[in-house]
């Protein structure tokens, strides 16, 4: 099997998410050889990102399944109620973890990457409440990785990108369009190095 070593894009969100994802998708090329993993956090409601966004980019949008294998080129969603974890380059799926309270879906899942992933990790936080993601946040950097916050005055709800700078690990704060610009640069770095 070959390594899978082009980079994963994840994008966490929750509250106003649906924005800032359709301007990120918007504005990226549909065959830059990354894979953008959508975890957004919800507990309850099932979601329906993978109806809406389609009609936002060229690029197949899934709904992840258990053992669904990872490749570049494609949007993948997370399903509500589950947290999210890679391993041998194929989604695995588990209960939630924390079924109360604020979920923690992305910081789980980027936790997951920086120890199951060889390829380049680009983490990006958008709107939302709370702060989940910015505590993997500093993981990814460790690995090597770039993390990226949406410029909180372009976030419908900025916890989620505040909570992320105040980490003190962002690389980039920036608006969805900007945001998609780095990742297609980061990714076209990674396709010719």
């Amino acid at each position: 099997m070959k390594t899978k070593d082009f980079p994963i894009v994840c994008v966490g969100g929750s509250a106003g998410g649906l924005d800032a994802y359709i301007r990120l998708l918007k504005n990226l090329p549909s065959d830059m050889g990354a894979a953008i993993v959508i975890v957004n956090h919800l507990r309850t409601v099932a979601t329906l990102l993978h109806e809406i966004l389609p009609r936002y980019t060229e690029m197949p949008v899934r709904l992840i399944k258990e053992k669904l294998d990872i490749v570049p080129n494609q949007v993948f969603i997370i399903p509500e109620k589950r947290d999210l974890h890679i391993l041998n380059g194929e989604f695995r799926l588990k209960p939630i973890s924390k079924p109360w309270g604020w979920p923690d879906v992305i910081t789980v899942f980027m936790r997951s990457l920086t120890e199951n992933w060889d390829g380049k990790l680009v983490a990006v936080i958008v709107s939302g409440f709370d702060g989940d993601g910015a505590d993997a946040l500093c993981g990814i950097k460790e690995v090597g990785g770039i993390t990226i916050a949406q410029k909180p005055e372009t976030a419908a709800q900025p916890d989620m990108p505040e909570s992320a700078i105040a980490s003190g690990c962002i690389d980039f704060i920036l608006s969805p369009e900007d945001i998609a610009k780095e990742i297609a640069r980061i990714a076209h770095k990674e396709k010719n190095s």
